[in-house]
């Protein structure tokens, strides 16, 4: 994985709403998009732009299943975000 990548995803991670967003849908493993907005308390297009970061960055997987959006953890990019952060130490 290259720094621009691990960059990317690092940003999308640098902010509260996006951080609880993630650590929702870790908890459940797969959340309804609708699902976001009452966990933030922000206006629909606000979290709408929080979750496209996320998966812009590759950070969450989204998948349609019908009218609904599931979001999921990329597992794969957090094997190599835990991995890039480890050599650090």
């Amino acid at each position: 994985m290259d720094a621009a990548m691990i960059e990317k995803a690092a940003n999308a991670l640098a902010d509260k709403h996006r951080m609880a967003i993630l650590m929702k849908v870790a908890r459940q493993e797969c959340i309804c998009c609708g699902e976001v907005k009452d966990l933030t308390c922000l206006s629909q297009p606000t979290v709408s732009h929080h979750i496209k970061i996320l998966v812009d960055s590759g950070v969450l997987i989204s998948t349609k299943e019908g009218r609904n959006i599931q979001l999921s953890i990329n597992k794969e990019m957090m094997k190599h975000l835990s991995m890039f952060f480890l050599q650090l130490s």
